[in-house]
């Protein structure tokens, strides 16, 4: 009796450590996706000021480009100005140039297509 007892109190203390793994595995799984989800939590955090500095250079290289501050900057630092409309020449667009291709031999007659004859 007292053996069948102590294989009782074993499978009693198996099955709890058994149980007790289990958790412990449970809870060391729950543990890594909370870290997955902070990293995530974080890359877009920071994908998001990324792409709010991302708006603030096109929209600087769009004031950059602007018509109103080139002619503004040309003016200032080159001295340029605009000019009037009689300072504007309009030139025509020349004709294309065609080349001629200078002649090619022909090959005599009684010999094929694209063989030339042997002097």
């Amino acid at each position: 009796m007292k053996e069948r007892r102590g294989r009782g109190t074993l499978r009693l203390a198996l099955a709890f450590a058994a149980l007790l793994a289990a958790l412990v595995a449970v809870v060391w799984r729950q543990s890594r996706a909370l870290e997955a989800l902070r990293a995530l939590d974080e890359t877009r955090r920071q994908r998001a000021v990324a792409e709010a500095g991302r708006m603030e250079l096109l929209a600087r290289i769009q004031q950059l480009e602007s018509r109103a501050r080139v002619v503004a900057a040309a003016r200032d630092r080159l001295g340029l100005r605009v000019p009037t409309a009689a300072e504007i020449v309009i030139l025509p667009l020349a004709p294309p140039v065609a080349v001629a291709a200078p002649p090619l031999e022909h090959a005599p007659a009684e010999h094929a297509p694209g063989l030339l004859a042997r002097p």
